[in-house]
C-alpha cells in the first residue's frame, strides 16, 4: 500500500513516510492508492476479538510497511484500560429500537479524538525509526477544542517530539480551555489566537508548506508533522471504530451480517465521517452516511448543492468543535470521487483559496447525493434535543452529539428510512456542562467545576477523573497572539533564530 498526494498523483510514499511527514510538500493530503477490501467473514471474525485486535487487523491493511509486531506494539500501547475507562474502548449504548450511540469519549480527554491521538504517537515514533529520521519532530496543531488536548496528552513527554497547539481564544468551551492551558509535559506549548479555528488551521497549513520555514527547522535538526486529521495517522484509526461497531452489532445479534446500517456523524472538518466512508468502501454494509452540522452549515450546503462557499457569517456556537468553515478532509473525498484527478483538485482548492468558493462537477454531485445525507441545526434546536432525549430516554448528550441526533430525526422524517443506525457520540457532556445544564433547565450560577457537580446530580454519569482533577491544576499557558504572529511563536518556542 502506497500513498498519493491529492494534488500530485505522481507522489508515491509509504505509510510511514506519510505519517511522519503529515502533509505533502505540494500542500495536498496523503490518500491510500486503493481502499483495501474486507469480507463479511472477516467482520464476523472480528466480533470475537478485542478492540486492539480489531485495530491490528485493519491497520495491517493500510500500514503494509509496518511489521505485525510493530502494529501490535502500537495498538496494545494505545487501546487498554490504562488509557480508556472501559474494556470495550468504543462503547455502543442501545438508545432505542434500532438506534445506537457509539460512545467515543471514554479516553483520557473525554472526546473522540482520543481514539486516534492515543495511538498516533506510537505510529509516528515507529515511522520515524522505520525511515531513519534523525530529526526532532515538531507537531503543529490547530484545534477547535478537542484535538488540542487529545494531542497534548498523547504526545506529552514523548521522546524526540515537541508539540505546539493553537486554539481560538473565544472559540472553545471553558473546560476545553482549562484542559489545554493546564497541560503538563516538558515538550508542550499552547497558545490562543485572536480569530476562529479556520484562522488557526490556515496559519498552521501556511507554516507547514513554507519551504523557508522548513529549511530553517531542518538546519536546527527539526522537522514538522501534524496531529490534525490532515495526517493519515490521525484518520486511519477512526476507520476502526466503524468496522468494530458493525462487528459488535453482529456479534450481539442486533443485526445480521450483511444488513446495512446508517452512520450519523456530527462533524466540522469532515474527518470523522470520511472515516465512515472508508469503512463503507472497505466492505462494511452502510446504507447512508448522515453528515450533521451546527449553524456553520457549509457542509450541509455543499453536500446538498455541490457548491462549497465559505463566504458566510461565522457562528460561535455551543458545539464549538464544529465551528469550522473550511473542512480540510473534503479534499480527500473529492480526490476519490473524481477518480484521482489531481488537476481537478488543484483547480477546486485553488479557487477555494482565492475566492472562498468552488463548484464540483455534475457526476461528483450525483455521487455525493448517493453517499451522503446532510442536515444542520442551530443552538436552540440543539438544546431542545438534549432536553428531549434526557426526558425520553434518561440519556444525557453533549452539545455535538445532540446535533447529530437532531439531524438524524430530520432525516427519518424526510425519508421514512427505518434502517438501523449508529450515531457517533463525540464528547462527554461534562466538557460542555454549562450548555447541557442550560438545556435541561438548570440555571445554576457557579464556576465550571460547580457546573460539573450540578450535572453529576442530574445525569447520573460519573464525573471523569481527568476532568475532576483539573480543578486544582495550575494554569501554565496564557499567551494570546494575533494570527499573523504564529510563525514567530513557533520559532520562539523552539529557540530557532
Amino acid at each position: 500500500m502506497f500513498y498519493k498526494s491529492t494534488r500530485n498523483s505522481d507522489v508515491n510514499v509509504t505509510s510511514a513516510q506519510a505519517i511522519a511527514q503529515g502533509i505533502s510538500e505540494d500542500g495536498g493530503l496523503f490518500v491510500p492508492s486503493e481502499i483495501p477490501a474486507i469480507s463479511l467473514d472477516d467482520i464476523k471474525a472480528l466480533g470475537e476479538k478485542s478492540y486492539a485486535e480489531r485495530a491490528l487487523f485493519i491497520f495491517s491493511k493500510y500500514l503494509t510497511d509496518y511489521t505485525e509486531a510493530e502494529i501490535r506494539y502500537c495498538v496494545e500501547g494505545a487501546y487498554n484500560t490504562k488509557n480508556f475507562d472501559t474494556e470495550n474502548i468504543a462503547e455502543l449504548a442501545h438508545l432505542f429500537d434500532g438506534t445506537y450511540m457509539l460512545e467515543l469519549w471514554h479516553g483520557p480527554t473525554c472526546a473522540f479524538k482520543d481514539m486516534a491521538l492515543q495511538i498516533l504517537p506510537y505510529l509516528l515514533t515507529t515511522a520515524i525509526k522505520k525511515i531513519n529520521l534523525d530529526k526532532k519532530v515538531v507537531i503543529l496543531v490547530a484545534t477547535s477544542g478537542d484535538t488540542g488536548k487529545a494531542a497534548l496528552e498523547g504526545f506529552k513527554d514523548v521522546p524526540g517530539t515537541e508539540i505546539l497547539v493553537f486554539y481560538p481564544d473565544n472559540g472553545v468551551s471553558a473546560m476545553q480551555k482549562k484542559q489545554m492551558t493546564t497541560q503538563e509535559g516538558e515538550n508542550v506549548g499552547v497558545c490562543a489566537i485572536k480569530g476562529n479555528f479556520d484562522d488557526a488551521q490556515n496559519g498552521v497549513k501556511a507554516i507547514f508548506t513554507n519551504k523557508e520555514i522548513g529549511e530553517k527547522l531542518s538546519e536546527n535538526g527539526m522537522m514538522f508533522s501534524s496531529a490534525n486529521s490532515i495526517n493519515w495517522g490521525r484518520l486511519a484509526p477512526q476507520i476502526i471504530y466503524y468496522v468494530s461497531s458493525y462487528a459488535q452489532l453482529v456479534k450481539d445479534g442486533e443485526i445480521e451480517a450483511g444488513e446495512k446500517i446508517n452512520i450519523v456523524v456530527p462533524t466540522g472538518n469532515f474527518g470523522n465521517i470520511l472515516a465512515g466512508y472508508y469503512a463503507k468502501h472497505m466492505g462494511v454494509p452502510v446504507n447512508k452516511l448522515i453528515c450533521a452540522s451546527n449553524a456553520n452549515n457549509v457542509l450541509t450546503d455543499f453536500l446538498t448543492t455541490g457548491i462549497y462557499d465559505r463566504n458566510r457569517p461565522f457562528h460561535a456556537t455551543i458545539s464549538p468543535s464544529m465551528d469550522i468553515l473550511i473542512s480540510s478532509n473534503l479534499e480527500r473525498l473529492l480526490y476519490h470521487l473524481s477518480g484521482g484527478n489531481d488537476a481537478q483538485i488543484r483547480e477546486w482548492f485553488g479557487a477555494l483559496a482565492a475566492s472562498g468558493k468552488y463548484e464540483v462537477s455534475d457526476d461528483v454531485k450525483t455521487m455525493l447525493r448517493d453517499e451522503f445525507y446532510a442536515g444542520c441545526c442551530d443552538d436552540t434546536q440543539t438544546k431542545a434535543t438534549i432536553k428531549e432525549y434526557y426526558d425520553k430516554y434518561s440519556y444525557t448528550c453533549d452539545t455535538h452529539t445532540a446535533v447529530a441526533v437532531k439531524v438524524y430525526e430530520d432525516y427519518v422524517k424526510a425519508t421514512g428510512d427505518k434502517t438501523k443506525t449508529v450515531i457517533a457520540s463525540t464528547a462527554s457532556p461534562y466538557k460542555f456542562s454549562g450548555s447541557v445544564l442550560s438545556a435541561l433547565g438548570n440555571t445554576a450560577d457557579c464556576d465550571e467545576f460547580g457546573l460539573v457537580e450540578e450535572l453529576a446530580k442530574v445525569s447520573n454519569i460519573p464525573v471523569p477523573a481527568s476532568l475532576a482533577a483539573l480543578k486544582d491544576k495550575e494554569i501554565r499557558f496564557t499567551k494570546v497572539i494575533d494570527k499573523t504572529e504564529m510563525k514567530d511563536f513557533v520559532f520562539n518556542s523552539l529557540y530557532v533564530k
